[in-house]
């Protein structure tokens, strides 16, 4: 399996992406290609002790960047060169299974879908993050890419976090909720009264397992396995739970560090307060799949260190296995069917 992996994009590349991306390639059996500037490149790889190209490992040379800075939807047009237009290139021409970039998720949505394209009948690509709880976890669909919907591109993201949810996270019959203010079929806005209609229609005739609507305090209570929602609402409620955990995580350190009998305490506790800090770990997830897209493309988080882009590796190739594509080609007649 060979993976595309964007060397210039982040806040840390091309050090961390490369030293992920070496680490892949030496103990995950995968073939990685990255795109860059390949003297830079070569560089980074000598600083890790390696004086030729090692196994498993390409480049890919680039001459641009595409900064944060950049405007989302023209950045991939504008700079043809940059490791991001280079790689997605590269995938749609079969030249690797997968892409993976920490670079701007605007930009790479743009880019995917202008280069490698949507499935055929897919009106929104979408990002799907994996939100852990203490029952494996939820899948989020949107998580950002789309900040304005409509009833249709909220049905076909059901059906996609469904798909994603049974085939790359292994969650038999996953049960879709619908993010809201309410759990009555009666709340929200006029979009999210369609919506609901809709999702309801889906599930009675087979096509998911609509759960109804689910507020934002309940989806930590094993509520649902896929929470649909607009990107706008999805992107607010993914960083309200990042800092919400990184506030609690905080506390709890300085509970345990505030004499001799809590440094005591937190020494008994140690193991089980570093297991729950690792399971909101985002460097551990890795990366977020691009849902509609017609080979896999994964979003890694823009502070991605090495260990984060080894597992943003290993979440391509997950995806590839699945080949969650077949899975919406093959429905996507169904996947236009429930409109109110």
């Amino acid at each position: 399996m060979k993976i595309i992996v964007d060397a210039k994009g982040g806040d840390n590349a091309p050090e961390m992406i490369v030293r992920g991306a070496a680490a892949a390639a030496a103990s995950d059996g995968v073939e990685v290609v990255l795109t860059g500037d390949g003297e830079e490149l070569l560089r980074c790889l000598e600083k890790l002790g390696y004086a030729d190209l090692p196994r498993g490992l390409e480049i890919a040379n680039a001459t641009e960047v595409i900064g944060m800075e950049d405007d989302p939807a023209t950045a991939v047009r504008d700079k043809k060169d940059s490791s991001m237009a280079v790689g997605l290139r590269m995938l749609a021409d079969g030249q690797g299974d997968a892409f993976v970039s920490a670079g701007s998720t605007g930009a790479l949505l743009s880019g995917a879908t202008l280069i490698v394209k949507r499935v055929r009948g897919i009106r929104r690509a979408a990002v799907a993050p994996f939100i852990p709880r203490s029952s494996g976890g939820f899948v989020l669909i949107d998580g950002g890419a789309n900040v304005e919907c409509t009833v249709q591109y909220l049905l076909q993201f059901a059906y996609m976090g469904s798909y994603y949810a049974e085939t790359v996270r292994g969650i038999r019959n996953p049960r879709v909720g619908l993010l809201n203010n309410g759990a009555e079929d009666t709340k929200g806005t006029p979009l999210l009264r369609s919506a609901f209609q809709a999702l309801r229609t889906a599930g009675e005739r087979g096509g998911i397992l609509f759960v109804g609507n689910v507020e934002a305090k309940d989806v930590f209570a094993d509520s649902c396995d896929v929470l649909v929602c607009d990107g706008f609402s999805g992107n607010v409620l993914l960083k309200a739970i990042e800092g919400t955990a990184g506030f609690i995580l905080r506390e709890l350190r300085d509970v345990f560090m505030g004499g001799a009998m809590s440094k005591l305490s937190g020494q008994l506790v140690r193991r089980r307060i570093t297991e729950l800090k690792s399971r909101f770990d985002p460097d551990l997830v890795g990366g977020t799949a691009l849902l509609g897209i017609s080979k896999p493309v994964v979003k890694a988080h823009g502070s991605s260190n090495d260990i984060a882009i080894r597992n943003a590796i290993g979440q391509a190739c997950a995806a590839v296995k699945a080949d969650i594509t077949k899975k919406l080609m093959a429905n996507i007649a169904l996947m236009g069917e429930e409109q109110p």
